[in-house]
Parts: structure tokens; C-alpha cells; sequence
């Protein structure tokens, strides 16, 4: 439990820094369980369950969480089978993207820093490394149409409708609005009193993040680490430095 906790609370900060550049910035997902009601419900690990200590158990961790993300959509009986459909795939596309992420981690032992004996296990990826593939996924979505192939209707993309779905890609059926404006309806928080950067043309710029309303600067006094000297052995010694930086944001 403690785990799951822990794991949703770095999952929110994580998105948030992640799409920090952005309009949306990842604010819906406020509206992901507060841990009571939902995970007191959660199954225990079954008995064949065993954690040896070694790597990142993934395969339990992703058998939870298709539990525990998946069960609303299969056990839903409101709402359209398209929007189920979509919701699914895309859980689906996270819990690979986690298995893609898993790698051969070692770490050496031996006389001062010697590798004579090494150890490996397996293990994920930093979650920032993840993120920003998710991020790629979510830029690159696929709008996608509920229709008939064959004998059973499925998501096929909009645009390219002979092919299916690749199970890499993120869906949408509808299209996200600009997020320029407060709508909690679609997960919009609206920018206003976003930050911004005024030299940038990319989309965390004040033209873009500010939707053409504007910007207000103000200054900021920041204490921060400068004339760092290493000293043998083995530290670090620095001092405190104020500067004054400008900042933006939008009106």
C-alpha cells in the first residue's frame, strides 16, 4: 500500500515537471484517486507471488496495475464502447512502454573501486527516462474511429483506416481543446499566471503558453551554489550566491 502511494504521488510530480512546457501540464491528473476508497478495495498478492530482492518485479507490478486501471473501463457499464476501447489500448501502451524500459543494471565490487566480482540484476529506467517517452507518444497520437473490420468493430486510425492500431501508439477519438481557458470539464486549468519564456519559440513560449493574451514580468532574487572548490579527499566546499533573475507569466 505504502508503495502504491509512493508511486502515484512521483507519478503526479513527474508529469507535472514533464509537461511543464506545455498548456496542459498535466493537470487532470489531480482527478486520479486520493488512495482510499479505490486501493482499500485492491486485491492482496496472490500466494505464488514471491519478491526475491534482486530487480524490479515488474511483471507483478504491471499485473496490479492492469487491476487496478483497467477494471473501471471492463466493469463500466456507461459510456460508449469506443471511449472503453480507447482507454484500454492506452493503458496498455504505459504498461509497455515500463517493459521496454527495463535494462541490465551492474554494480562492481573489488578493492578500492576494482570490478573483480560484478552483480547485475534488471531493472526500469529512471522514471524521467519514461516520462519523456510517454511524452513523444502523447505528441505523436494517433486520432483514431470506432468501426466495423470484419465482424467486430474496433479503433482503426482516422486518416489511415486500412491498417490497425499499433499497439506503440496512443489514441484519441476526440480532440483536445487549447487549454487556454479554465475547464474543468476537459481537465483545462486554463494559462493564466503560467510561467513562460520570452526567448523561446517552442511551446512553452509566451506567445504560445500566454493563447496571445499577453505577459507580465517581474524579478525574482534566487540564492544558489557558485565558486565551488573540490578538495582532496574528497569534498566539495561552495558558496552562496544571490542573483536576481527576470521571469514571466502570462496575464
Amino acid at each position: 500500500m505504502h508503495s502504491i502511494v509512493h508511486a502515484a504521488k512521483l507519478t503526479k510530480l513527474t508529469c507535472r515537471n514533464t509537461f511543464t512546457d506545455m498548456r496542459w501540464n498535466c493537470s487532470s491528473i489531480e482527478n486520479a484517486p486520493h488512495f482510499t476508497p479505490d486501493l482499500a478495495k485492491a486485491e492482496q498478492a496472490g500466494p505464488d507471488f514471491r519478491w526475491g530482492g534482486c530487480g524490479d518485479n515488474l511483471r507483478y507490478g504491471l499485473q496490479m496495475g492492469s487491476a487496478f486501471s483497467d477494471a473501471p473501463m471492463k466493469n463500466s457499464r456507461s459510456g460508449s464502447q469506443a471511449f472503453r476501447l480507447m482507454h484500454l489500448h492506452n493503458n496498455a501502451v504505459g504498461r509497455q512502454s515500463l517493459v521496454d524500459a527495463m535494462e541490465t543494471k551492474c554494480k562492481c565490487h573489488g578493492v578500492s573501486g576494482s570490478c573483480s566480482v560484478k552483480t547485475c540484476w534488471k531493472g526500469l529506467h529512471d522514471i524521467n527516462h519514461i516520462a519523456v517517452d510517454l511524452k513523444s507518444k502523447y505528441l505523436a497520437a494517433t486520432k483514431v474511429i470506432h468501426r466495423h473490420v470484419g465482424t467486430r468493430r474496433q479503433l482503426v486510425p482516422r486518416e489511415m483506416d486500412v491498417r490497425p492500431v499499433r499497439e506503440s501508439e496512443l489514441v484519441y477519438l476526440v480532440s483536445s481543446p487549447d487549454y487556454c481557458t479554465q475547464n474543468e470539464k476537459h481537465g483545462s486549468f486554463g494559462t493564466q499566471d503560467r510561467q513562460c519564456n520570452k526567448t523561446s519559440n517552442g511551446s512553452d513560449s509566451c506567445n504560445l503558453m500566454c493563447c496571445g493574451r499577453g505577459y507580465n514580468a517581474y524579478t525574482e532574487k534566487i540564492i544558489e551554489r557558485c565558486q565551488c572548490k573540490y578538495h582532496w579527499c574528497c569534498y566539495v566546499t561552495c558558496k552562496k550566491c544571490e542573483r536576481t533573475v527576470e521571469r514571466y507569466v502570462c496575464k
